[in-house]
């Protein structure tokens, strides 16, 4: 496209000139921050903001249920058990309890205050380099924006979830026999540093759909400028953006999750042809998506759409509409 500017660019630019654009990173970081926090209680200019907190914990605490769900239905070695969504759910509160549906909880929980500040105060950054006076951002500088900060937020989220997936793709009965700390000291024992990011390329490339996040939320939000900017227009856009920009990047999320199932030098059973291989189809992208075509076909790229989708609207309904209230009274 004659005079786009690549991501890429926009990303090393970033970064160069870090120390003179002029930013209030604080202000997107602990908005960010609060919306994922279940305790936030932070006193700027005469503003409290526990009650502001409790929407993210709550947020994560409905939508990982939905998440477990749809590790559960990629996994190539664990969605044959499952006939639907509902089943799914019907069988792992059966086999393993009610509580094995928040298996791997303990990295998002931990982590995701700071991850979402991250991901405020990255998109803002990058979109302020793009832009040379106070005006509204363009539709372009706003995925440009987003992608960037995708990408850049790839490096923390890949073992995280990594992490997590193990842990949901364990069959025990409750929360699982495994623990958070030692599948990362185990991991790294057998593969080293390297095994933490196995996927890394897979989450990189699934991020850059924040482009499409974001792009969403300020259409609905900025560009169409609403008459009355209450908590619904909040709610709608991110609603809105939640369901857009997994729609985008959905594919390359079950890519990402086929990898991060498994280990690069696997042995495998290829169930179709019944022998045994000594290459793992799932250990890189090309090979992962050759192999998820040829034995699912391309309906294979949407397994677990439908409980993500569910879990996108509420989750990205109250992360956007905490942002913006703590952003606005922090700049007020």
């Amino acid at each position: 496209m004659p005079g786009a500017v690549s991501p890429v660019l926009i990303f090393l630019q970033g970064l160069l000139t870090l120390a003179t654009v002029d930013l209030n990173p604080t202000t997107d970081f602990i908005a960010g921050t609060t919306a994922g926090r279940k305790f936030a209680v932070v006193n700027l200019n005469g503003h409290r903001f526990n009650d502001l907190s409790f929407p993210g914990i709550v947020g994560l605490l409905i939508a990982h249920p939905f998440d477990t769900v749809k590790v559960r239905l990629q996994n190539p070695d664990l969605s044959s058990r499952y006939h639907s969504v509902s089943h799914a759910f019907a069988t792992i509160i059966k086999e393993e309890r009610f509580s094995g549906l928040y298996k791997g909880i303990a990295s998002p929980l931990a982590t995701c205050a700071f991850m979402n500040g991250l991901v405020f105060a990255s998109y803002k950054f990058f979109l302020k380099v793009q832009m040379v006076d106070g005006s509204i951002p363009s539709l372009t500088e706003v995925a440009i924006a987003g992608s960037c900060c995708g990408f850049s937020m790839s490096f923390f989220s890949a073992p995280i979830e990594l992490i997590k997936i193990r842990q949901q793709n364990m069959l025990e009965s409750g929360l699982g026999s495994v623990s958070a700390s030692k599948l990362i000291y185990t991991i790294h024992r057998e593969h080293g540093l390297k095994g933490l990011f196995r996927g890394l390329s897979a989450t990189a490339l699934r991020d850059l759909g924040y482009g499409a996040y974001f792009l969403g939320w300020s259409h609905l939000t900025v560009r169409l400028k609403p008459r009355i900017y209450t908590l619904w227009v909040l709610f709608v856009g991110g609603g809105v953006a939640g369901v857009i920009g997994w729609l985008s990047t959905f594919p390359m999320d079950v890519v990402k999750t086929r990898m991060q199932s498994t280990e690069p030098t696997e042995t495998r059973m290829i169930t179709q042809s019944g022998v045994t291989t000594g290459d793992n189809p799932y250990r890189t992208i090309i090979s992962t998506i050759r192999h998820t075509y040829r034995i699912d076909g391309i309906g294979g790229f949407s397994r677990g759409l439908s409980p993500t989708l569910l879990r996108a609207i509420p989750v990205n309904m109250a992360t956007f509409a905490v942002y913006e209230t703590v952003a606005g009274m922090l700049s007020s």
